[in-house]
């Protein structure tokens, strides 16, 4: 299918395929949107199947970006990009010249950062030949621990809106995924009295977090079947889907994973079966937060505005309650008026 019939192309304003040789660098850049200033977002290296999944998953996740960026109030626009391969093998100081160098080639209209299998290290790499990165160490760094802060924050706002508390105590969350985010989402959980239930395809790491955090860990299957108050995508998307949504069992929905629906319709399906959903670029927006202070950093700030999640969301909530629509759907329709406005 040709990219301009795919479902997942909303009139991106650039698509960029990148290949090098010498390095075995093989990428896609998107940039769905310069309107509210210069496109940003991170750079995940995957193993796809297909280099179709792998344009099909950079057409999503940066449109993602744009509304992620309109709804934290950043003067921003929206792009990402991502490495097929393999992270254990592929990766290389030449793999990530290369790209610096393919990043050159926007000349600014994208800047990447980090994301899925990409370490500060990779971009300080990345950063030795091109200036079109953020999130570098020195400036503001690694941004997981502010995307974990805001999704905790974002738990709670939801916790607050659905059970009408403000405590998470004795409360029981399954947490699916323990990557660099997803780690220290529980860490925060733990110490907010949750009872966690996790799961990862690394063991180690699961063994750790179990200890850490007194967490009951499942498989990767099981991970939909839990009785929780809480489900939290924390991985790769699409595991809200016509396979997983009868077998969920959790009230509420808010993780830090991109693309959390496998399709917009599955927003309905969650409205109809009274779970609350989390928009998934509103909840994980505090690393792109974070980002935004690259130049002029001061964390304080940072995690004031990152705070702001909260309210963000509850905003959403009572929005969606009283239209009786879903919570993706109004988030969208705001996004896109604060696009239109300029940011306003």
């Amino acid at each position: 299918m040709a990219l301009f019939d795919l479902p997942d192309f909303d009139d991106h304003e650039q698509v960029v395929y990148c290949s090098d040789d010498a390095s075995g660098l093989k990428a896609i850049i998107a940039v769905h949107s310069t309107k509210l200033g210069a496109a940003v977002g991170g750079c995940r290296m995957w193993d796809y199947a297909s280099d179709e999944e792998a344009l099909i998953d950079v057409l999503r996740l940066s449109k993602g970006m744009t509304y992620k960026n309109a709804m934290a109030g950043l003067k921003m626009g929206g792009g990402k990009s991502v490495i097929i391969g393999d992270a254990k093998t592929l990766k290389s100081e030449a793999l990530f010249k290369a790209f610096g160098e393919a990043l050159n080639g926007l000349n600014g209209r994208y800047f990447s950062a980090e994301d899925v299998n990409i370490t500060t290290s990779d971009i300080a790499i990345a950063n030795t030949v091109t200036p079109f990165v953020t999130g570098t160490e020195g400036k503001s760094g690694n941004p997981a621990p502010f995307t974990a802060l805001g999704t905790f924050l974002g738990i709670k706002a939801s916790v607050k809106h659905k059970f009408n508390r403000d405590d998470l105590t004795g409360l029981k969350v399954a947490v699916q995924g323990l990557g660099s985010v997803g780690y220290l989402l529980c860490e925060h959980l733990h110490n907010a009295g949750v009872e966690l239930v996790i799961t990862d395809i690394n063991q180690s790491t699961l063994d750790n977090a179990a200890n850490e955090f007194n967490a009951k860990v499942v498989g990767l299957d099981e991970i939909y079947d839990q009785d929780v108050d809480i489900y939290a995508p924390c991985a790769l998307g699409a595991t809200i889907n016509d396979q997983t949504l009868p077998r969920i069992k959790a009230s509420i929905i808010a993780g830090c994973a991109n693309n959390q629906l496998a399709e917009q319709r599955h927003d309905q399906a969650l409205l109809q079966r009274g779970i609350l959903y989390a928009p998934d670029y509103v909840i994980n927006a505090g690393g792109i937060i974070n980002v935004s202070f690259e130049n002029n950093y001061d964390m304080e700030k940072s995690r004031q505005k990152v705070s702001n999640i909260y309210d963000t969301l509850l905003d959403i909530y009572v929005k969606a309650d009283i239209q009786n629509r879903p919570t993706g759907i109004i988030a969208d329709e705001m996004a896109r008026e604060i696009i239109k406005n300029g940011g306003k």
